[in-house]
């Protein structure tokens, strides 16, 4: 349900903050003071389209956010989302300029998000906008609700799954024969033209070593050279690092007889000696073996180019060549053992088809008996309301042989005639806007016990009606609240006392500026408001002892 709604700056509505209750809120006003300003600001806030007409006169922008409560079906979105799911926050900003940006407890979200997360929060039904219920999917998931839970549902969705898994894989180790020889061919290619380089011993690191070594071998030689030369020069007047040394560790050898503190610094010196005959030996020893072999590094230059050129064509780092090799051989071993995996495939699948159809069957006639009892539900329920020959009827065509789906091989749809001796069609092409509100909120009253949506809002539910069907609309509406959170617009006193909320919009206009508030009613205020919209020049007496007994209130 809708636990807060707030509304800045928002068309004529200058500050505004809702805290809204469970049961039925009824929304009254005078004509053109702005009752439709909730369901439009929930509209934009569940990614109705935006523009600048929404901001307020000389305003930079509106913002709108509302609060909601966190059901399973909203967790799990969120959580598929990757959203934080302790709350459940919509916010909504729109610039002078007709642009938009959205949250969804504070993370940047999408229009296309607010939709989906929409349909789980607010059922919106009126005139001006496009209804769930004429959506197949919706048709079908209310009549699949009141068959929760639905062990043959859940059924029919796990053998399609294991069908599904197996059709891909049959498709993937094959296809028809001919892509088969096609892949056959290039996936031998590919794996002899891998194995002719030898990626399985690449040893990529030790190849780009030596390469390296071979490239600069001369370089490292002089460089090895000029070392040894500063360790073991002999010429005259410029004594060697080894000789230098030498003298200054058998030098301070003989002072420290006489000072024990240059013990320590005779031990660094006499380590370094050595230190520098080791390195002055293992120099001897690489320039003795670094080889300068051209030919060799013509070799290396040759391998490393085959190797980037085969990488780039498979469009891969070189160094996954080893990992790319064998998935091409399993590939191949597939294809070259493709009869007998397929035939293994082919029976699974059809076991498992078998499998999806029983269950299928069973859950078509399962809803064919469900849809019998709704339809006669539904249709008890909607000739009250101002649809006296008002008939619904559930179609279910079931295809055996068709291809298999999630949610079953029933095609399901909702047909209304509200006419005696016409036909029943589907809801969009019998109905009108005011005949679908109230055929809806008929369905909504039977359905609302197994319902996902915890808030429906009914703008003008009660168009083209008035006395004891306004007041049957008005319980039927009070009776639904006791399931869900209701919200509805109206102009009927009938409609508007069986409320368990009132809420009143008024229009005030001030300094050249028009100002809509909303406020709640307490009792005073209701009887003011009911016997106001039971009409008259003046609210007498008479009237307001009619609106007391119409809330009863004695």
């Amino acid at each position: 349900m809708i636990h807060t709604l707030q509304l800045q700056d928002f068309v004529i509505v200058e500050s505004l903050q809702l805290q809204l209750e469970s049961g039925l809120t009824i929304i009254t006003g005078e004509t053109g003071a702005g009752k439709s300003i909730i369901v439009d600001a929930l509209g934009l806030l569940l990614g109705g389209r935006a523009d600048s007409g929404f901001v307020r006169q000389g305003c930079e922008q509106t913002v709108l956010s509302a609060s909601f409560t966190v059901t399973p079906a909203v967790t799990a979105w969120l959580e598929t989302q990757k959203i934080p799911s302790e709350q459940c926050c919509i916010r909504r900003v729109i610039n002078a300029s007709g642009r938009s940006r959205a949250w969804i407890n504070d993370q940047n979200a999408t229009i296309q998000k607010l939709t989906e997360l929409g349909d789980l929060l607010v059922d919106i039904h009126s005139q001006h906008a496009h209804q769930s219920l004429l959506h197949a999917d919706t048709q079908r998931q209310l009549l699949d609700g009141m068959l929760s839970p639905n062990d043959l549902l859940n059924q029919v969705q796990n053998h399609y799954a294991n069908w599904k898994q197996l059709s891909d894989e049959l498709l993937a180790i094959g296809g028809d024969s001919d892509d088969r020889a096609a892949q056959l061919a290039l996936l031998t290619y590919q794996v002899e033209e891998l194995q002719k380089l030898d990626v399985e011993n690449l040893q990529l690191d030790a190849l780009n070593e030596e390469h390296r070594r071979l490239a600069h071998a001369s370089q490292l030689l002089d460089t090895a050279q000029q070392v040894l030369n500063s360790l073991e020069s002999s010429e005259p007047g410029a004594g060697s690092a080894l000789v230098l040394l030498g003298q200054a560790s058998r030098q301070l050898e003989a002072a420290q007889n006489h000072d024990k503190a240059l013990e320590p610094v005779t031990e660094m010196l006499l380590s370094a000696h050595i230190q520098a005959q080791e390195a002055n030996n293992e120099l001897r020893h690489y320039i003795d073996h670094l080889e300068i072999n051209p030919q060799r590094l013509d070799e290396l230059d040759q391998r490393i180019s085959q190797l980037q050129d085969v990488a780039r064509k498979h469009q891969i780092a070189v160094d996954t060549l080893p990992e790319h090799l064998q998935i091409l051989e399993d590939r191949l071993h597939a294809l070259e053992n493709y009869e007998q995996r397929a035939a293994e495939l082919e029976q699974a699948q059809q076991q498992a088809l078998d499998l999806y159809r029983q269950s299928a069957q069973q859950l078509a006639l399962q809803r064919q008996q469900m849809a019998a009892e709704l339809e006669l539900a539904i249709t008890q329920n909607m000739q009250p309301l101002g649809l006296p020959n008002g008939q619904l009827k559930i179609k279910l065509n079931f295809n055996e042989t068709a291809q298999p789906t999630l949610q079953g091989n029933d095609k399901i749809s909702f047909l209304v005639s509200t006419n005696p001796g016409h036909p029943p069609k589907p809801l969009n092409k019998a109905a009108s806007g005011g005949e679908l509100s109230r055929i809806s909120l008929a369905i909504q009253v039977v359905t609302a016990q197994s319902g996902e949506v915890d808030t429906l809002v009914f703008d003008e539910v009660d168009v083209g009606i008035g006395g004891g069907v306004a007041e049957i609309v008005g319980r039927k509406l009070a009776e639904l609240g006791q399931h869900r959170q209701v919200l509805c617009i109206t102009h009927l006193p009938q409609v508007a006392a069986c409320g368990h909320h009132h809420l009143q919009v008024q229009k005030n206009s001030a300094e050249n500026q028009t100002h809509t508030q909303i406020c709640t009613l307490d009792v005073d205020a209701r009887i003011e408001e009911i016997a106001r919209m039971l009409g008259g020049v003046e609210i007498t007496r008479h009237t307001l002892a009619h609106a007391r007994e119409m809330l009863g209130i004695h």
